[in-house]
């Protein structure tokens, strides 16, 4: 068995794109499988957050300038709450918000996912294969047997596998052995639109949080070339429950809703309205084990108040390859007990901020409390400097989950 071969990642988005990057910064080669030919398109709210600029910047600091001064690239320097009432507050991402120092952009997926793997596809400790679907993953004594379809169609050995492979994961399915859990999980439906009125001069993406909705949201993504990334997030089991057609609330909210119809009065639908699932990360699945570990949607890292996903799998994937080459450099075997490093360093940098937002995400089922809060904001400068600083600190986003917190508000200390 080849050095190549001791370490395989399925999957070629944010999470396994990185996975492999890092392991190559590191020194340590890999093999790379995704069934897709990129550039290909993955339905998104397309979303780059500060959390991704983070991880890139941790591999090679250069690619954040480069990738903003590409044409497709939007640089969003803040995000706009409206609450269930109709109560608008607007937040830039920092104190002093400064466009040659971005901390977020809107980029459709199709570009950004692309832009990671051209830089793989540079990488000669990568051997990557497009257009390869792996469709069987098996133990064997001493490696994990893993079968090809597509391009490339072969049986192939691996020492220790990366699950990078998406919310229908084979390795997860295979290995962690986990299913859907409504709860725990959303759908989403995304569309591009042109000529959406009234966005934020300084592209604030903004999330709405609708009373038909609840606890799910209608997203706002401006684009570069006068386009718009819309779309919602809802609990599957709120979807069930209520028997929602996610595809025909679009329509209903941009043509019903007061805060959107005028905006989308002259808006024009570009291509269909696509779906995809979100497993959210309101409960923490186990990522590792015997030989394998789960990255990204595989792993139900998304954010379950914001649905943000992006910087979460690019997390993953950094922590990783980190996990992986503390096990060669220690001469460590890849065993459950081992590998369980991993979870612990994803507890260490997420399990708080899931935490906050899973909270969040249960307050917002609430809709007196939560426009209670944002109505707060919109006029007290001091709660909004106070919500500014929790973007920047997980430890003051806390906060949410006291109830003296709100008690605080409604005083106004």
């Amino acid at each position: 068995m080849s050095e190549h071969e001791r370490i395989t990642i399925i999957g070629a988005g944010p999470a396994g794109a990185t996975a492999a990057l890092t392991l190559a910064k590191l020194g340590v080669p890999c093999t790379l499988f995704d069934k897709a030919t990129f550039p290909r398109d993955k339905i998104c709210g397309d979303a780059i957050s500060g959390k991704v600029l983070e991880v890139i910047r941790k591999i090679e600091p250069k690619w954040i300038n480069e990738l903003q001064l590409q044409p497709y690239t939007l640089t969003t320097l803040g995000i706009s709450f409206i609450s269930p009432g109709g109560q608008r507050v607007d937040l830039p991402f920092q104190k002093q918000p400064q466009l040659d120092k971005p901390v977020g952009f809107v980029i459709r997926r199709k570009d950004f996912d692309n832009f990671l793997v051209e830089k793989v596809k540079k990488e000669p400790l990568i051997r990557f294969y497009e257009g390869t679907e792996v469709k069987i993953a098996r133990y064997r004594p001493d490696s994990i047997m893993i079968e090809t379809d597509g391009k490339e169609k072969f049986i192939y050995y691996t020492k220790v596998i990366l699950g990078a492979d998406g919310a229908n994961s084979i390795i997860a399915s295979r290995f962690g052995k986990y299913g859907l859990d409504p709860k725990h999980h959303s759908a989403g439906v995304r569309a591009y639109f042109t000529n959406v009125q009234g966005i934020h001069p300084q592209n604030y993406i903004e999330l709405h949080y609708l009373k038909t909705l609840l606890p799910g949201y209608f997203w706002v993504f401006p684009l570069t070339e006068n386009t718009t990334n819309i779309g919602i997030g809802m609990r599957s089991d709120h979807i069930s429950k209520y028997r929602v057609n996610l595809r025909q609330k679009v329509l209903d909210s941009i043509q019903n809703e007061p805060q959107l119809r005028e905006r989308f009065r002259y808006a024009q639908l570009q291509g269909s309205i696509t779906g995809w699932n979100l497993p959210l990360g309101s409960k923490l699945r186990k990522l590792s084990g015997h030989r394998y570990l789960l990255l990204g949607d595989a792993g139900a890292l998304i954010d379950p108040f914001t649905g943000e996903g992006i910087g979460n799998a690019m997390y993953s994937g950094y922590l990783a390859a980190l996990t992986l080459q503390h096990c060669l450099d220690h001469k460590l075997d890849f065993s459950d007990e081992v590998l369980l490093g991993y979870d612990i360093a994803i507890a260490q940098r997420l399990k708080a901020e899931l935490s906050i937002s899973t909270t969040l995400q249960r307050l917002v089922q609430y809709p007196w409390l939560f426009n209670w809060v944002v109505k707060k904001a919109h006029r007290s400068k001091s709660l909004q400097e106070t919500l500014i600083c929790m973007f920047e600190d997980v430890k003051m986003r806390n906060r949410f989950k006291n109830p003296f917190f709100y008690l605080k508000i409604l005083l106004n200390l």
